[in-house]
């Protein structure tokens, strides 16, 4: 079991790029962590201010108040008969009052009692006495510390006699006031003001310290674990990733050798090709020498001439598989097709000795065909053999080829036609492959029905048109019987 599940882990190649992505996964992971974090904390923070406000800050209000309630009550019974008396009683309400602001979090604290229209803020024992047994305040002893605490009084005044109620007002997201109504002996008299900030930052520091370390100690583990595997996926592979370069360096010479092999394959099966050519056009050239007089002689000298240097084309071919392009298309080939077509005609097929009763090559050339950057005899390889196929798939006695040629200026192109009035060829010959190729245009396929055919002539005259020349040839039936070629020759 442990060896199966090495098995199927090696299959898995770990580089650095996919360790890079994991880390910068990991740091997304931890900055969404960390914002979920932060809201959850502020969640916190923001329930544990409202438990404060209901539960600690209203309640201590409420737990000073009521001492100052009792006090009240109890000191108002009887005056005090001797100045040790008022002050230990003017020092009790110091210490309710001054108490407070002890504790933590409390910033002020004053009893709000009404004098005449207006407002008097008591923050001392004192005061609180002279209220209690004279109703008179010291104007000299006002200050302006608890103007705040009177404006909030003001505005809810109403509110806290109707309901005498505790009531919380929050501002500035962390202070609060609280109002509680002060009733001794169930009279109205005013409101017990305390004013709380509380501070929760020491809780935050504390969660985000703790969170900070396991964050920090979560990635260092996590970045130790990608190391190690790293590390461990690199020493694994280590021999894969050589024999897997051996493999494809071999692959690579094992394509070199076959591309080589394939235009070598070519290249014989051309020269092969045209040796039957070259063989044709020999006893051509002795004929003509036969017949040589004074008065054919011109015409003699042209066409051997033709004759003589396809055969130096055929012998020059025999040196290369992969001849330089400028030998094929170069600016210095002032080529007329019309011209090398007629040649072709006249004086290859209408020489042989079946032609009289056998086939008829029309032409009708288009005499605005402008001249082309090709060696004239690649333009024979191309034309001949397709011509020959016209003549050999025909079937028909007498056989009429049309060869037409046209010019189209506004496309900027040569289009040459080559069709039969034959029984055409058989559709599956017109199949198209995976390559875009149909199927006539491949190597070893025939329309002939010899049992030995070569297939080799539309083949050749393809690879040469398509892949040398860069011209578009194909080839289709007409629907009044017969084929016709067709090739796309840019200008």
């Amino acid at each position: 079991m442990p060896k199966k599940i090495f098995d199927n882990l090696s299959k898995y190649h770990f580089e650095f790029k996919h360790l890079s992505v994991l880390f910068i996964g990991l740091i997304l992971f931890q900055f969404i962590l960390s914002l979920t974090h932060k809201s959850s904390l502020n969640s916190f923070v923001e329930k544990s201010q409202e438990w404060y406000q209901n539960h600690s800050a209203e309640r201590l209000a409420e737990f000073s108040t009521t001492s100052l309630e009792l006090l009240f009550e109890t000191t108002i019974l009887k005056a005090p008969a001797s100045e040790e008396e008022k002050r230990k009683i003017i020092h009790f309400f110091d210490i309710i009052l001054n108490q407070q602001l002890l504790q933590q979090n409390i910033e002020e604290i004053c009893l709000l009692v009404n004098e005449d229209k207006a407002i008097r803020a008591i923050d001392n024992g004192r005061d609180l006495y002279e209220f209690i047994f004279s109703q008179k305040f010291d104007p000299l002893r006002i200050n302006k510390e608890h103007d705040d605490a009177i404006r909030l009084y003001q505005q809810i005044s109403n509110e806290l006699y109707e309901r005498e109620q505790v009531i919380n007002i929050l501002k500035d997201k962390n202070d609060y006031h609280i109002f509680v109504p002060f009733v001794p002996n169930g009279e109205f008299v005013g409101a017990l003001y305390i004013k709380s900030t509380p501070d929760f930052s020491f809780i935050q520091r504390e969660i985000i310290s703790s969170y900070e370390e396991t964050s920090i100690l979560y990635s260092a583990l996590f970045l130790l674990g990608l190391i190690s595997m790293y590390y461990i996926s690199s020493y694994t592979v280590k021999e894969r990733d050589e024999a897997q370069k051996m493999l494809l360096e071999e692959h690579e010479r094992n394509i070199k050798q076959q591309y080589d092999h394939e235009k070598e394959s070519l290249f014989t099966k051309r020269i092969y090709h045209t040796h039957h050519k070259a063989e044709k056009v020999m006893g051509f050239i002795k004929e003509d020498l036969r017949t040589l007089s004074a008065e054919n002689i011109d015409e003699i000298k042209y066409r051997v001439g033709k004759y003589s240097n396809f055969i130096s084309r055929v012998i020059y071919d025999m040196k290369w598989y992969d001849p330089p392009i400028q030998t094929i298309r170069n600016t210095s080939f002032n080529t007329d097709l019309n011209e090398v077509i007629r040649f072709i005609v006249d004086n290859l097929f209408n020489r042989t000795a079946k032609k009289s009763s056998s086939y008829e090559i029309l032409l009708n050339f288009d005499d605005k065909v402008p001249t082309i950057n090709i060696n004239e005899f690649v333009i024979w390889e191309i034309i001949e053999p397709l011509i020959q196929n016209s003549l050999d798939h025909g079937g028909e006695i007498p056989l009429k080829v049309n060869i037409t040629t046209s010019y189209h200026p506004e496309r900027s192109i040569i289009i040459c036609e080559i069709s039969d009035n034959g029984k055409g060829i058989s559709p599956e010959m017109l199949k198209i492959d995976s390559r875009g190729i149909k199927k006539l245009f491949l190597e070893n396929v025939s329309t002939k029905n010899q049992k030995h055919s070569s297939g080799y002539g539309c083949y050749i005259a393809y690879q040469i048109a398509k892949g040398r020349c860069g011209w578009d040839i194909d080839v289709e039936n007409k629907p009044e019987g017969g084929c016709i070629y067709r090739i796309t020759i840019p200008n």
